[in-house]
């Protein structure tokens, strides 16, 4: 087994994890009423940008190996710290998703009984949940060993962000006021004590 191979396979089982995380939530959160639904073409644009980046064209990368031409040869150093990035990118995302709880939702919505969460997670960023995104882009670089693939994800992640996050926020700030500046005011984006 090459290390290459090792890479992409704890990059599939990184994958598998991230659904198996996600299903739960997406089904609950079925059964809880939408007061008010943002969602907008820009942000369909942005999912979709995600998850081609993060999921589609590095699956399709593994399966096939194309394109074979932007390869480079593995380290087992960077599948290591691929491994170790990926894997705290699923434990940030669990911890978002258990904290949201009924208030989870893949788009812009504000669920019945909405609240605001400030804890686990929350308590360092406001947007923990594009921080295991940057962090997923960021252990695919490492562990899939191909200059376009590796960096695929990081484009993704880029592109859901830069598209999302200041409508995530305005519907935040019109939804709690005051609640949501405060805790702005306290917090980062996506990276503790940076931005």
């Amino acid at each position: 087994m090459t290390v290459a191979s090792v890479g992409e396979i704890i990059w599939v089982l990184g994958i598998v994890a991230w659904y198996f995380i996600r299903r739960p939530y997406e089904r609950r959160a079925k059964r809880v009423r939408v007061v008010s639904d943002r969602r907008s073409g820009s942000e369909k644009v942005g999912l979709a940008a995600a998850l081609l980046g993060l999921a589609i064209v590095p699956g399709f990368y593994v399966a096939t190996g194309i394109p074979e031409t932007a390869d480079y040869p593995a380290q087992p150093w960077a599948v290591a710290l691929g491994a170790l990035i990926f894997a705290t990118a699923m434990w940030i995302f669990r911890r978002t998703h258990k904290e949201l709880g009924r208030n989870w939702s893949i788009s812009l919505e504000i669920r019945d009984k909405h609240e605001l969460i400030s804890r686990g997670p929350y308590a360092l960023v406001r947007h923990p949940m594009y921080t295991s995104f940057l962090l997923m882009g960021l252990g695919q670089a490492f562990l899939l060993s191909n200059w376009v693939i590796g960096l695929a994800g990081l484009v993704g992640f880029a592109v859901l962000f830069f598209l999302r996050v200041d409508k995530e926020e305005r519907m935040m700030l019109e939804i709690f006021g005051a609640q949501y500046r405060t805790y702005m005011a306290r917090t980062k984006r996506i990276i503790p004590y940076l931005y």
